[in-house]
């Protein structure tokens, strides 16, 4: 991953934050998630007092992309904290991981947590998952 790709990436993110509605927990989460074809789809979590009903920020990224018909991704790039303020990484939670297993290459999908432009760490989706369960496990 280029690096002047994963500032702009890094920058959308936290852009995200600003559009969170997280009034319960006060965790604020944003993303920004790189299609194969160079577009990229941004997300914030949107809790819900019912708490199930929520839904992450990555998950809005790839359900926005998913629903306007792209399927390949390239990487994603996650910022979150407390109150919107970033002191550590944010990885991304189970269920998030698992919808990104649905979409992506373990193997090459890149995964970006950010704690401020300048520091931040890529892992593969198969370094996050190392056993997922993906479309292939069907066939």
């Amino acid at each position: 991953m280029d690096g002047k790709l994963a500032e702009e990436m890094i920058d959308l993110a936290i852009e995200q934050l600003q559009y969170s509605y997280a009034p319960y927990s006060g965790f604020k989460v944003g993303a920004a998630l790189l299609t194969k074809r160079g577009k990229i789809y941004t997300g914030c979590n949107i809790e819900n007092a019912a708490y199930s009903p929520a839904n992450c920020a990555e998950r809005t990224a790839f359900f926005k992309a998913v629903s306007e018909g792209e399927r390949e991704f390239s990487a994603i790039c996650i910022v979150g904290g407390k109150d919107g303020v970033l002191t550590e990484y944010t990885a991304p939670c189970g269920v998030c991981r698992q919808v990104m297993m649905e979409f992506c290459d373990p193997a090459a999908f890149q995964i970006i947590l950010a704690a401020g432009k300048e520091q931040y760490e890529i892992f593969t989706l198969k370094e996050l998952l190392p056993k997922g369960f993906g479309p292939g496990n069907l066939a």
